[in-house]
């Protein structure tokens, strides 16, 4: 048992940086990244020795429970929640530094399966089986939610920016 926790360790602390930025691009801020990064460990640690043996790629692991993770508390958050007070309108926390780039903010508006296709294919680098493996889709479905993504992130910025011609093609 020791020994599986340092294995976890040095999983964690080679993979950490990669798996925020991942987390990032799913939830749209750092702090949600965090806390699913953060919340998704604590399932997978307690299991180690499992996932270690289930898979070939445990980081491919990690990100499918991420991206499982994500929809399930985005699905549960679009519910409406009703309150008897309004909460109050200041905020403390610091303002995300993309959150007035246009890519960014179509990226955002994104589905979350359509988001986790992207940013796993233009930010990860991985290939469509890969992706697949990793999100538990077929290869089609990957293509699929990448062309409708695409469609959608090229129309958006088409929009913002005022163009009609091809160059708002070649930015996504």
């Amino acid at each position: 048992m020791p020994g599986d926790l340092a294995d976890f360790a040095e999983f964690v602390e080679a993979n950490l940086p990669g798996l925020l930025r991942y987390g990032h691009a799913l939830t749209g801020n750092p702090h949600d990244a965090a806390d699913l990064v953060q919340t998704v460990l604590e399932k997978i640690g307690s299991r180690w020795s499992h996932v270690r043996n289930k898979t070939d790629d445990p980081v491919a692991y990690v990100r499918r429970s991420m991206a499982n993770a994500h929809i399930s508390r985005w699905r549960k958050r679009r519910r409406e929640n009703l309150v008897a007070e309004l909460p109050e309108t200041r905020s403390f926390t610091m303002a995300d530094p993309f959150e007035h780039e246009p890519l960014w903010q179509a990226l955002r508006d994104l589905p979350p399966r359509q988001r986790a296709v992207i940013v796993l294919r233009y930010y990860e680098g991985l290939s469509e089986a890969e992706i697949a493996d990793s999100l538990g889709v077929s290869p089609g479905t990957v293509k699929s939610q990448a062309s409708k993504a695409i469609a959608s992130l090229r129309a958006r910025l088409r929009g913002s920016d005022g163009t009609e011609g091809t160059e708002g093609r070649q930015a996504v």
